[in-house]
């Protein structure tokens, strides 16, 4: 299922609307980001499933679930992979939070985090790990590029019990 976003001249900014978008998740869901209005959500983008990065992060979100929906936010988590990896990575993990296919790249291109990388010196394409914090009125409230994962869901579940209040 293809996903659907508003066109974006820019890259998001803290402060902007968020784009909107139409997702294909887990369990043969849809998430669409403007059916959660009146909530934040906590927009997560990573490279792949099933890797340990990557496995790490999907942990500790799911592990701090249940504060994250105290102050009232969904969690979703973005990556390329189709929706039956997805399944298999939370089946694997027993993780809970939803995690969205964006197997064309357009949800990824919208909010600039498909990019150029550089490792070994060969260059390709790829998800530049990365988390954005939408707020109740689906303005972009934080962003973190370049995420390194360790500590890294404690500073997003600070800044959003700042936003909470």
């Amino acid at each position: 299922m293809p996903n659907t976003t508003e066109a974006t001249s820019s890259l998001p900014q803290e402060g902007m609307p968020a784009p909107n978008f139409i997702v294909a998740t887990d369990s043969q869901g849809q998430f669409t980001l403007s059916d959660h209005a009146g909530r934040s959500v906590v927009l997560y983008f990573y490279p792949k499933d099933d890797t340990p990065g990557c496995t790490k992060e999907a942990i500790a979100f799911t592990e701090n679930a249940a504060e994250f929906e105290k102050h009232g936010a969904l969690i979703v988590g973005i990556s390329p992979d189709t929706p039956l990896k997805h399944d298999q990575f939370k089946a694997k993990h027993g993780l809970t939070v939803t995690l969205g296919a964006d197997v064309d790249k357009e949800l990824c291109q919208a909010y600039g985090v498909w990019i150029e990388k550089n490792m070994y010196g060969k260059k390709y394409m790829g998800v530049e790990r990365s988390t954005f914090l939408i707020d109740k009125h689906g303005k972009i409230a934080k962003i973190w590029r370049k995420v390194r994962v360790p500590g890294h869901v404690e500073k997003v579940l600070e800044e959003l019990k700042i936003l909470s209040q």
